[in-house]
């Protein structure tokens, strides 16, 4: 099952956690320092809270996908398309490894089409200490 996933910068993460468990009726998935998800099944939403001073705004916006075939194909549906695609395989971020293809609308916006190979102890190999940009394409960060 594909889901539509939305990154949300929050300022407290245990009053965001519990408020998202009343709004959507489940509890959340994985939560760790600075970070919580929740794999809600109605709506189909992965929906990603990620601590940080910006409360309030989108991180960004990605679909979940089953495989590593489905973000290959995804992959090359955007390049037969003629879209511009950046890259990551193996990646340690949000505390899942991960395989992901970005896409960037013309305002800028960031589209992460993911799969989640495993667990991970850390919010991302090259920022251990905050998820604040995690996920995010940058050749500063990982993911």
């Amino acid at each position: 099952m594909s889901r539509v996933q939305l990154a949300l910068n929050v300022t407290d993460i245990d009053t965001a956690v519990a408020f998202y468990e009343k709004v959507f009726g489940t509890p959340v998935t994985k939560q760790r320092p600075g970070y919580a998800n929740f794999a809600i099944d109605e709506p189909p939403l992965k929906l990603v809270l990620i601590e940080n001073s910006q409360g309030g705004t989108m991180n960004h916006i990605g679909v979940e996908v089953e495989t590593v075939s489905d973000v290959n194909a995804a992959t090359d549906g955007f390049v037969a398309r003629g879209l511009t695609t950046y890259e990551e395989q193996g990646v340690e971020c949000c505390y899942a490894k991960q395989d992901k293809v970005f896409v960037t609308d013309p305002n800028g916006l960031e589209w992460e089409f993911y799969t989640v190979l495993g667990d991970s102890p850390i919010a991302s190999k090259t920022i251990e200490s905050s998820a604040d940009q995690c996920c995010e394409p940058s050749e500063a960060a990982c993911c």
